[in-house]
């Protein structure tokens, strides 16, 4: 699996989703094993079929509500919430139910096997929390460093996202670095947030790395670890002998193949929606069904973004500023398409015609791109790729319109930049199914 796949799937999850699946098939399968002891005409060779698609049909939806990722599994209203568990499992037990043999489509067994699985995942996913709660499944990391870059490496940390990442804070005692000591913490990796020269606790951890401790500058982490970079560390030089930031021309025609058959794909499985919606916005108040804006594109060039209008009238009329996920002037279409992000469908036909990808960071409007490259003067970086319908940044944080958000989304997207791969694109595109469908992803 490519190394960008693998970061992204935590000991945790793993863990969590592997023994959810040998529980669920244990107690189904004893279930209808069960039930041809008393008289069933099943075999367990059924019984096994039966129990593994109705233990898929609970761990996609339980993945939709995002329930496996490492951020949520840590929570305790998530761990011991009641109706967390229950919409996933009454989500799959319905995906599945209806494939169930005629003999078990019983109302008191489904209810029956659901109660036995919330049972199952409290437990579960309680142990889970008891376990890191005393540190058994948390990564401990050592940040070696004084200063903004040591401290807002432990605050990231910190984060809610993070929580399986534990920040120790480095000792001024000589010891705390020796190899000995490092394994007494049970540390996991030692981060230096300072340049090497000078850090004087770097010489020391030499002896630690020789032997297997793992040992990091803060940027190399940001990278293989939280999938960012720290652009407020990265300097000119580590961008022209890093790796990344290549892409071969088989790859690169590959992406655009592969936009064309998606956005095709979707445009056709989404028409009557489309005619639907279109003729609704018409219905309701005068004016295009289409809005244009102009939007900067690969290199720079400007083209014009497609998307249902959702206003009454273009409020923006003269005066650029941040899009607000809610405004007075939203028709009542506007307000039912937009938290489902359906206004975006027409950006298909910008696929269509090459002025976005499937995959890609969010299109800026032009006089956004000049302002952000004056604060953040590597921001054009971003425009070496086409912008798309979806992106790293857009499936990792919510939405935010201040500078500050911009620099968190402006870290995401050079990671992608960096790092862009069909193996990604297809990470992004499965992560974006969970964002656009449900709670979580209407932020």
């Amino acid at each position: 699996m490519p190394e960008s796949l693998l970061r992204q799937l935590s000991f945790e999850t793993v863990l969590l989703a592997g023994a959810g699946f040998a529980i669920l098939i244990l107690l189904l399968s004893a279930t209808l094993v069960g039930q041809r002891d008393n008289g069933g005409h099943l075999t367990l060779v059924d019984g096994m079929r039966w129990a593994a698609l109705l233990t898929l049909g609970l761990a996609a939806a339980g993945a939709a509500w995002s329930l496996y990722r490492p951020w949520n599994m840590f929570r305790a209203e998530t761990v011991f919430g009641g109706p967390s568990l229950l919409r996933p499992a009454a989500g799959g037990g319905g995906a599945t139910g209806s494939l169930l043999p005629d003999g078990l489509r019983m109302a008191t067994w489904l209810v029956g096997m659901l109660a036995l699985l919330c049972v199952c995942a409290i437990s579960l996913r309680g142990l889970v929390r008891f376990a890191r709660d005393r540190t058994a499944l948390t990564r401990r990391v050592l940040v070696v460093g004084h200063g903004e870059r040591a401290d807002r490496l432990r605050e990231i940390l910190r984060g809610r996202r993070y929580r399986q990442w534990e920040p120790v804070r480095a000792s001024s005692d000589p010891y705390c670095l020796t190899m000995e000591a490092l394994r007494e913490q049970r540390i996991w990796a030692v981060v230096l947030a300072c340049p090497f020269d000078a850090c004087e606790e770097g010489h020391r951890l030499i002896e630690g790395k020789v032997n297997g401790i793992r040992v990091l500058d803060d940027a190399a982490f940001y990278e293989a670890h939280l999938g960012r970079i720290d652009i407020q560390s990265l300097t000119p030089e580590r961008m022209l002998t890093s790796d990344g930031f290549h892409t071969s021309r088989l790859g690169a025609f590959a992406k655009r193949a592969i936009d064309l058959v998606v956005s095709s794909l979707l445009l056709l499985l989404t028409l009557p929606l489309v005619l639907l919606i279109a003729a609704l916005i018409k219905l309701e108040s005068p004016g295009p069904v289409l809005y244009r804006e102009q939007r900067t594109g690969r290199a720079g060039v400007p083209f014009m973004l497609l998307k249902f209008r959702c206003m009454r009238h273009h409020p923006e009329a003269g005066r650029p500023g941040a899009a607000q996920p809610a405004d007075p002037l939203s028709t009542r279409v506007g307000r039912a398409i937009r938290p489902l992000q359906l206004d975006e469908l027409p950006e298909l036909l910008n696929v269509l015609r090459g002025d976005m990808s499937m995959v890609g960071p969010h299109p800026e409007r032009p006089q956004f791109v000049a302002q952000l490259t004056r604060v953040i003067p590597i921001y054009w970086h971003r425009s070496v790729v086409r912008p798309g319908l979806t992106g790293w940044a857009q499936v990792n944080i919510p939405w935010g319109p201040a500078v500050a958000d911009t620099r968190e989304k402006f870290a995401y997207d050079l990671y992608y930049v960096k790092h862009r791969s069909l193996s990604l694109d297809l990470l992004i595109l499965l992560a974006t199914v969970r964002v656009a469908l449900f709670p979580e992803g209407r932020r």
